[in-house]
């Protein structure tokens, strides 16, 4: 089979096209014909090994142990194991996987769920990691409820398109904050209020909220608080700069410290993949009331411009990669 592989850690540019020997699905997996893979700032740090720190924490630390990148799935089951139940050949599965920028790829079966028959597959390839990091951050971490004031920063892009809607399904008054070019999208959406943070400072004073979620961002904590309700909730999900050994760890671990010492609750989220919040997600999407912002697809042999394209910060929601 084809499959995108890569050696070494590096730029996108250690990725390569090769044919390889399909996976074979253990008594527990299913082995899933890919139609479509999620691109997002995970896949960029598998890549790179980036921070240092999460090379120790099991990537690989002289080399990648996993050849094939990315973790978004959506596809066809094509054999499952003796052990699997619920699932057969032929369904159509949506979820995450080792692996998945390949033309089969195995997956544990408490991984993958039914995909929504209203979704595409390269709709439903956006959806897994970028959706559940969503939800958990506003339900799990920051207890969102009807009523509250929820800003949303980074809500232009992959976790934040779906943020905004989720927070706006469970009833909250959402500011999205993002570039000029994505107010309309943000609007579009059904956020309350839109911020381009290039003519305007959510932290100005002016509105405090309930609960803020900075997505992939770097701004400082005290610049945060500014715009923090006095016993908010600060969810960081994700975050760049930083450093080669720790990224944007550091800045979540000065939040959890400092959370002990002021009533704002501070701190940060890393997603888990769970099957239960995937069917919560599957019944959003299978409402209307969620749907997946998908700006790109790219085929199987550009997955380093799609990594990069995404790397440059234009995307608008989702980029995907079809098989």
């Amino acid at each position: 089979m084809k499959a995108i592989v890569q050696d070494r850690y590096g730029s996108p540019d250690v990725l390569e096209l090769r044919e390889i020997e399909r996976p074979v699905n253990g008594d527990d997996d299913v082995l899933v014909r890919v139609h479509a893979a999620g691109v997002d700032q995970g896949v960029w740090h598998e890549v790179a090994g980036l921070p240092y720190l999460f090379r120790i924490a099991g990537i690989g630390v002289r080399a990648p142990k996993n050849p094939i990148p990315g973790h978004d799935v959506a596809g066809t089951v094509e054999a499952v194991g003796e052990k699997v139940t619920g699932l057969r050949p032929g369904d159509e599965v949506f979820g995450t996987c080792r692996g998945p920028f390949a033309e089969h790829a195995c997956a544990r079966a408490d991984r993958l769920v039914p995909k929504p028959a209203n979704l595409s597959f390269a709709q439903a390839a956006a959806v897994p990691t970028s959706a559940a990091t969503a939800l958990q951050a506003l339900r799990d971490k920051g207890n969102v409820r009807a009523g509250q004031r929820v800003l949303i920063i980074g809500a232009g892009g992959g976790v934040g398109t779906f943020a905004v809607q989720l927070a706006k399904a469970y009833g909250a008054e959402v500011t999205g904050v993002c570039s000029t070019a994505k107010t309309e999208l943000v609007r579009s959406l059904g956020a309350d209020h839109v911020i381009d943070y290039t003519q305007e400072d959510f932290a100005d004073g002016r509105n405090r909220h309930d609960i803020i979620l900075d997505i992939a961002g770097n701004r400082s904590l005290s610049h945060l608080r500014r715009a923090l309700a006095r016993e908010g909730t600060l969810v960081i999900v994700g975050g760049e700069g930083g450093g080669k050994w720790f990224g944007g760890i550091d800045r979540q671990l000065r939040a959890q410290m400092l959370s002990l010492f002021v009533r704002q609750k501070l701190g940060t989220l890393i997603a888990t993949a769970r099957k239960d919040d995937l069917r919560v997600l599957r019944e959003f999407l299978e409402a209307g009331t969620v749907k997946p912002v998908v700006d790109r697809t790219f085929a199987l042999s550009e997955v380093a411009e799609a990594i990069r394209y995404l790397r440059e910060g234009h995307a608008r929601g989702k980029v995907v990669v079809t098989v």
